[in-house]
């Protein structure tokens, strides 16, 4: 007791520390953010663009789809281009060529090579030099560049409008006619595109040859290449890395681990009984099939516009559900579905390990159950009709589509959920105080718990941190916050608690073990995983210590991985301890498979983009991608299916139980997945990857690359795993209608043992 007590002392210290250094972070990411200019005017006086009107495009630009429509500073979707870098290149290649024809009266391509060499030069210096007058608040353009941006900026208006000339690109893009409805709209979206642009080109105040963003992205044109920082920090880190994983494995072959026990003759809980609330979860497990569903569903006519742009098989579906209304959908719901499968999980295991059901707990189910209905489907309508109607900035911020990625909701369905998420909080604690009252070996993994159910519901909070007129650096820092700490942080110490605690009852491990053992993992993992965060930050108009800290945390991420392999094996070697735990076989394959996604998903593809100088060439390419689906599915994914599966095991008879089924769609989900990863994701990120180191990110997201042969050979190749995937998400649905339609235990009297025992 007195080592576990050493431990909690060890986690509060480390999160205080941490969060404190994340705090201290973003005041600084507020001190040092690129400035928004009150109007960016040309040195003979004219007016190029007006005050508010960059806040006020950044706001447009979320209401056309924003991160689902392309990228800023490389956060966003692959398909459009990443509107900084391409605003950048447009913007030097056509400063360069008006240079060209004043001085000498033919396009730049025409020059010999010293004439280029000498505008080449004059370039750099231009897009360089920093004219922001911190007292006027202007930033100032020579007349020749005040003629580029009114260039660049008419073909991004009639790109984001109806203009006849640019349906093919936009068909590339996917983008959808007349994107912003009004002209004011897309004048100021082109001012928010300049000053995001004029961020990652132009040198800070007394720091040459460093922009806003660390120089991101990659543009030889006007020098922008990775810091000396960049690289450094990166070495660092890899050493770190391999240190500590060394440290790890040292560690753990010097402490005596206790050894599992003789797991009981028969099923612990034999005799547990389904409570009203815990039938009530029933209806949460249908409705993770039904998102699963859709989730799927949007993902491949999502994955499919990267060939047709705006059609399905020929069929014009981008005119009733665009890209970035499917993109949308397809990676809202994988939140959604997830966070469904770990809330109801929670609701059902409260009173299983309290032995209490809390006066009107089932009313309390069902209140939660169709206000998160309510919650899901109203954000998704609201958003849908938003983008169609361009119903303006208000609405897509308030009950639309605010366009962040994994964060879209409007504000009002944000609020609404955060209301939700601390009403599941309370629902949690009334079933499991009377657990947490008693004293018992099990009490330390009930109150990581309960801590981590309270941390879900709070750190919610920071999706209602940023508003309508927010700095972008600072959305960013907020919807990180959400992002990385809310679903790749606590979520995995509620999970994580839950399957020792669930082993722990099924007398698979020793309750004083498992205590000792998830306070430590969640110290490796937290102070990796909080400061960590940063790594997402690198080039988002952050300074450079973003880098230096992001880099060496996110590093140490990675170390707790290294043991994953180990306690997959020990999983696998429980689930054939006693004949009994043959009726867990699935839910304990389940956690197996997270244990291998997160050695491949989290750590040997997440750790591969990571460092500052390989996120710098591949931030916004598809190795996020790869990345993004190896983790969210294969780890969180997983570990909420078989979170569901255990739970279905003692809400259903036995015999609608089968086996048959769960089979297939077990090993159809991991591999399908991992012929998606591999055969179409990597490939595709690594040939991006080359583009961007040879040329600049503005070429490796360009239409010519995204729909060259290769890339389009990528997208087909996609297909194969899809099916299979997809097969396997059709099992496991089968599965769940066979649980629906069979004979359910409805009565709070009969035992639940019934279908655990099969």
């Amino acid at each position: 007791m007195h080592a576990t007590r050493k431990l909690w002392t060890w986690l509060a210290i480390i999160c205080v520390l941490s969060f404190s250094v994340l705090g201290w972070v973003g005041t600084e990411i507020y001190l040092a953010a690129p400035p928004i200019p009150k109007k960016v005017i040309s040195s003979n006086g004219d007016v190029i663009f007006s005050e508010g009107q960059v806040t006020h495009g950044q706001q447009a630009w979320q209401a056309a789809g924003g991160q689902q429509v392309g990228s800023v500073w490389g956060h966003g979707s692959y398909l459009a281009p990443d509107w900084s870098a391409d605003w950048l290149h447009r913007e030097a290649v056509a400063l360069r060529d008006i240079w060209a024809r004043r001085d000498h009266g033919k396009p730049y391509a025409e020059l010999d090579a010293g004439r280029q060499a000498q505008l080449d030069g004059l370039l750099k210096a231009e897009m360089r030099r920093n004219t922001y007058d911190a007292q006027t608040g202007q930033i100032s353009l020579s007349p020749e560049r005040a003629q580029a941006v009114q260039e660049v900026a008419k073909h991004y208006a009639d790109l984001f409008g109806d203009e006849k000339s640019l349906d093919g690109l936009r068909e590339q893009y996917a983008m959808k006619t007349s994107s912003l409805g009004t002209a004011a709209e897309r004048k100021a979206l082109t001012a928010f595109f300049f000053w995001s642009s004029w961020s990652a080109a132009t040198d800070r105040p007394n720091e040459a040859g460093l922009s806003y963003t660390s120089n991101w992205p990659h543009e030889p044109l006007i020098g922008n290449a990775p810091t000396a920082g960049a690289g450094i920090w990166s070495i660092a880190s890899v050493i770190l890395m391999i240190g500590a994983i060394a440290g790890m494995i040292f560690f753990h072959s010097r402490e005596k681990e206790e050894g599992d026990p003789t797991p009981p003759k028969n099923d612990p809980l034999f005799s547990l009984k389904a409570t009203p609330s815990m039938l009530a979860t029933r209806k949460y497990f249908f409705v993770v099939i039904g998102l699963i569903l859709a989730q799927v569903g949007m993902g491949v006519i999502t994955a499919h516009y990267a060939v047709e742009g705006t059609s399905f098989f020929g069929i014009p579906l981008g005119e009733i559900l665009p890209f970035s209304v499917s993109r949308t959908i397809h990676t809202q719901f994988a939140v959604l579905w997830i966070a469904t499968a770990w809330l109801a999980t929670g609701l059902y295991i409260a009173p299983a390990i309290s032995g209490h059901e809390p006066k009107f707990q089932k009313l309390g189910v069902n209140v939660l159950f169709y206000a998160l209905l309510f919650i899901v489907v109203g954000s998704t309508a609201f958003g849908w009709l938003g983008t169609l109607k361009n119903s303006g900035v208000d609405f897509s911020f308030w009950l639309g589509n605010q366009g962040l990625e994994f964060t879209s909701m409007g504000r009002v369905w944000q609020i609404l959920l955060f209301v939700g998420l601390l009403f599941w909080v309370t629902l949690l604690g009334r079933g499991l105080w009377p657990a947490l009252k008693k004293p018992s070996e099990s009490r330390g993994l009930i109150a990581m718990v309960f801590l981590a159910a309270l941390c879900i519901g709070g750190f919610y909070a920071t999706s209602l941190a940023w508003g309508q007129h927010t700095h972008y650096s600072m959305v960013e820092y907020w919807r990180w916050w959400l992002v990385h700490l809310w679903v790749e942080g606590f979520f995995e110490v509620f999970a994580t608690a839950v399957i020792a605690l669930l082993f722990t009852k099924l007398g698979l491990i020793h309750a004083r073990a498992a205590n000792s053992a998830i306070v430590l993992e969640t110290i490796v993992f937290l102070f990796g995983g909080i400061l960590g965060t940063l790594h997402h930050l690198y080039f988002t108009g952050t300074p450079t210590v973003v880098i230096a800290i992001g880099a060496m945390f996110s590093a140490l991420e990675v170390v707790p991985l290294s043991l994953i392999g180990v306690e997959a094996y020990r999983n696998y070697q429980r689930s054939k301890a006693a004949p009994w735990v043959h009726a867990y076989k699935w839910p304990i394959l389940c956690f197996i498979a997270v244990g291998f996604w997160n050695v491949v998903g989290a750590g040997l593809l997440g750790f591969s983009i990571n460092t500052p100088i390989a996120l710098y060439y591949m931030q916004g390419m598809n190795m996020t991608a790869a990345h993004g689906h190896a983790a969210l599915f294969g780890v969180y994914g997983m570990l909420g299916i078989g979170l569901m599966l255990f739970c279905l095991r003692g809400l259903f008879e036995r015999a609608a139980w089968s086996d048959a089924l769960l089979a297939p769609a077990f090993w159809l989900l991991n591999i399908g997945l991992a012929m998606m990863v591999f055969i179409s994701l990597v490939p595709a990120g690594i040939y991006q990857a080359w583009a961007s180191i040879t040329k600049g990110v503005w070429f490796a997201r360009s239409a010519e690359v995204v729909h060259s042969s290769f890339m389009e050979t990528m997208v087909w190749m996609r297909v194969p795993g899809d099916i299979v995937f997809a097969i396997g998400i059709v099992f496991l649905a089968v599965f769940a209608w066979r649980l629906l339609t069979a004979k359910i235990v409805g009565k709070q009297t009969v035992p639940a043992n019934q279908a655990l025992k099969a």
